[in-house]
């Protein structure tokens, strides 16, 4: 691209005739100060393509390094899962709509793997289960089960509602 900025004297053409004196055809001055605004641009111009290259490259460095972190999160979650879960000791056959059970997320063919201070370890009896829930009404327990093959961890807290009972689910023994 070539800039002609008066009567053919574009950024590089002598502004001197062959005697070294102004050339009379053009406005000296004016085509100075153009070249001038021009350097000026062109200089500006360089400075903001090197800042949106450095930003560039930042950008993707940093894309780089989120891959690489989520990569290494991805393989910690998979170990996680690979792990084996504890075993079951209760399952969820039924669960009333709008119970407390319900509204916690508790779902029909959870297997219960721990509520509140009962776990696989400790449990014996649904005795146990329903001591844990007449001695926290009103207060929120934690409660994990085995969905999908996934363990969920869920609040409920046991409280007096329309239906019957505390929880509004019935919960049955896993034999082993």
């Amino acid at each position: 691209m070539y800039i002609y900025l008066q009567k053919n004297i574009g950024m590089e053409e002598t502004l001197v005739d062959r005697e070294g004196y102004p050339r009379a055809d053009i406005d000296i001055y004016q085509v100075r100060t153009a070249r001038h605004n021009i350097i000026c641009l062109q200089n500006d111009h360089k400075s903001i393509m090197k800042e949106i290259e450095e930003a560039l490259h930042n950008l993707h460095a940093r894309d780089k390094d989120k891959r690489q972190r989520d990569e290494a999160e991805a393989k910690v979650e998979a170990l996680q899962c690979n792990q084996t879960l504890p075993d079951a000791f209760a399952k969820v056959d039924a669960v009333t709509p709008g119970s407390p059970a319900s509204m916690c997320g508790l779902q029909v063919g959870d297997e219960i793997i721990a509520f509140g201070s009962v776990n696989t370890n400790n449990f014996q009896t649904l005795q146990n289960i329903a001591t844990v829930v007449q001695h926290s009404e009103g207060k929120p327990l934690s409660v994990t089960v085995v969905r999908d093959g996934k363990s969920v961890h869920l609040g409920l807290t046991p409280q007096r509602w329309n239906g019957k009972g505390l929880l509004g689910c019935n919960i049955i023994p896993i034999k082993r």
